[in-house]
């Protein structure tokens, strides 16, 4: 054994490989440039394979490169030692080399056998891509589905408000309602002992004077008691078939009176409006405190419309005709949290002394008691919009739980509540 070793490496009755090709300089030179060129190829693929193994440490199957790279590190070796066997017949050197190559090989060969089937179960690019344009469809479902939830959302916690807001109206309603009724019946006691005072005094008595006063300040309460009344959908009204367009139109002329010559009166009617059945002095009223509302706002002069519109589809009933009026300003508008609070009775946003808060809650009320609605028109970009729905057929509201007693003729529709 250790003979045969020895004989391997002995190179004394050995050729080098140049004399088989009889020095011939055309052949030599051809053999080494073409092995060079080839070992140096071999030699720099490890290296790739190297430097992109420790980069991408997430490649899968990693030692398989490592594997290559001792295989074809091996490759580059058998050629740069047949470029040395040309000149030194160490056949024995380049023997052992080829044996490691050989072996480098076989465990090459068979790592690959062996990852074959794994290799294969891995996704194409096709399958990749196709599995990502997937997954981005899947997101837009996702996200398609959370907005409608969250638009579902918004819907939800603004229905709440708005019932909580009804809820909350209904509650002061009720309550304003009865205390005006109490109110009601101790200022028609307080105005019926005034007048029979009156009645009993001489003509020059000095008491006439504070006595005309106290009944002035108790008719003033009894107008105060008018509107709460009023918002409380307890105040009688007496409806009548009504042409809005009509009735708005010869109302215009006390209208460009109440709201002065700084501010321009628009009125755009729709044609054909159906009739409705409605106490028109009370939507005069209603149509005034509007107005006056909307010259407060408009100190400096502007534009005040009265505009009137079929009843939307669905904007008070399913299948239910009627009539929208409604009155806009140019004026400096409300901010939210003022719109939110805006129908609530004594609710006013100007000085002490300048307002009572009741002329838009006398408004919600009218139009709540006759069957229809009132709002404040969101998103309007100038200005304020309040709109006024009525049906034309209006369901018969609930009679005022409350005792007439004889009109005194101190304030318009005052009237005993029980």
């Amino acid at each position: 054994m250790l003979d045969s070793l020895r004989r391997l490496w002995e190179v004394e009755n050995l050729s080098p490989h140049g004399i088989c090709l009889l020095w011939r300089p055309e052949l030599i030179w051809t053999h080494i440039i073409s092995d060079t060129v080839i070992a140096l190829a071999y030699f720099s693929i490890p290296v790739a394979l190297a430097t992109f193994v420790s980069r991408r440490r997430d490649v899968v199957f990693g030692w398989v490169f490592w594997s290559f790279a001792v295989f074809i590190t091996a490759c580059g070796a058998t050629h740069l030692m047949a470029i040395w066997t040309l000149y030194v017949p160490d056949y024995g050197l380049e023997a052992m080399v080829k044996i490691l190559t050989a072996a480098a090989s076989i465990g090459t060969a068979v790592a690959l056998w062996y990852l074959m089937p794994r290799a294969l179960s891995l996704p194409s690019p096709t399958q990749l891509r196709s599995a990502n344009e997937e997954l981005l469809a899947r997101i837009a479902e996702r996200d398609h589905a959370l907005a409608a939830l969250k638009e579902a959302n918004a819907e939800r916690q603004r229905t709440e408000a708005l019932l909580r807001q009804s809820q909350k109206m209904e509650a002061v309603g009720q309550l304003t309602g009865g205390v005006a009724h109490d109110f009601n019946n101790l200022l028609n006691v307080v105005l019926i002992n005034l007048d029979r005072v009156e009645r009993s005094l001489p003509a020059d008595s000095p008491l006439l004077a504070p006595l005309r006063d106290a009944m002035q300040g108790a008719e003033r309460g009894a107008a105060v008691t008018h509107k709460l009344l009023a918002f409380a959908r307890k105040h009688p009204l007496s409806p009548v078939r009504t042409d809005v367009n009509a009735r708005i139109g010869s109302f215009a002329e006390l209208l460009r009176g109440s709201i002065g010559a700084k501010i321009r009166l628009e009125t755009d009617f729709a044609p054909g409006l159906a009739p409705l059945v409605i106490d028109p002095n009370q939507l005069e009223n209603a149509i005034l405190n509007l107005a006056v509302n909307a010259r407060d706002a408009m100190p400096e002069g502007g534009t005040l419309t009265i505009r009137t519109r079929p009843l939307p589809e669905g904007g008070l009933a399913q299948g239910q005709t009627g009539v929208c009026v409604e009155v806009s300003d140019t004026g400096t508008g409300m901010p939210p949290e003022v719109e939110a609070r805006a129908f609530e009775p004594f609710f006013t946003t100007k000085p002490l002394g300048q307002g009572t808060g009741l002329g838009l809650s006398q408004v919600f009320g009218f139009a709540q008691q006759s069957g229809g609605s009132a709002a404040i028109v969101p998103g309007s970009e100038r200005g304020t919009t309040v709109r006024l729905c009525f049906p034309a057929e209006p369901r018969p509201a609930p009679a005022p739980d409350r005792a007439e007693a004889p009109g005194l003729g101190f304030a318009p529709g005052f009237a005993v509540a029980g």
